[in-house]
């Protein structure tokens, strides 16, 4: 596939980390991941106003792209992509959480969208049944996982504890907490895909 020549050297290096990501390299999946970790997180961070949500938001956001890295295409910088991945993301999660409308600022200069109010919206009966299928479905994964992962992910997402909870629950620093996460993440994710299922 022909480069863009207007991308920059930035955006040149990192279509070869993503042909070799699509070939399965992993290091160039930690490389993309390290470059821009923290962009998507502080971008989120001030769409949501919230650390948390950012960061698994940013998890979220980082699992799409890699699942859907070969529909990338150099016409644009990866980081863009990437960015509007998250963007998309952040904005489906806000119009599910419930409360008052939110207003939300672009997040940055690539996106000249004015303002937009988002409703809120509340789950009708098939939605809620369907949530609720899902919320099984993690139940019945996650007990497929090593215990000091099955534990993170009960606390996180079954009992809703923060991070500076886990932290002291389980005795660990909140940095190794976070990374178990992010492991038990895409482990469940790999689960999950081997046996043809979804969330």
């Amino acid at each position: 596939m022909e480069i863009n020549a207007n991308l920059s050297d930035k955006a040149k290096h990192d279509y070869q980390l993503v042909l070799k990501a699509i070939e399965g390299d992993q290091k160039s999946y930690a490389e993309l991941l390290d470059r821009y970790r923290d962009a998507i997180y502080f971008m989120l961070l001030k769409m949501v106003n919230n650390g948390n949500d950012a960061e698994d938001l940013t998890i979220e956001a980082f699992g799409k792209a890699f699942k859907n890295i070969h529909q990338y295409t150099p016409n644009f910088a990866f980081s863009t992509w990437l960015f509007k991945i998250a963007t998309n993301n952040c904005i489906d999660f806000m119009r599910k959480k419930r409360g008052n409308p939110v207003s939300i600022d672009p997040p940055g200069e690539d996106y000249e969208n004015p303002s937009q109010l988002l409703p809120s919206s509340n789950l009708d009966p098939e939605e809620s049944m369907i949530t609720q299928q899902k919320v099984e479905l993690m139940r019945t994964v996650v007990t497929k996982l090593k215990p000091r992962y099955r534990n993170l992910i009960e606390l996180r997402y079954f009992r809703e504890y923060s991070y500076e909870e886990i932290s002291s629950e389980l005795n660990l620093p909140i940095g190794t907490v976070k990374a178990r996460l992010f492991r038990a993440r895409d482990l469940l994710h790999n689960i999950l895909k081997s046996s043809g299922k979804t969330i």
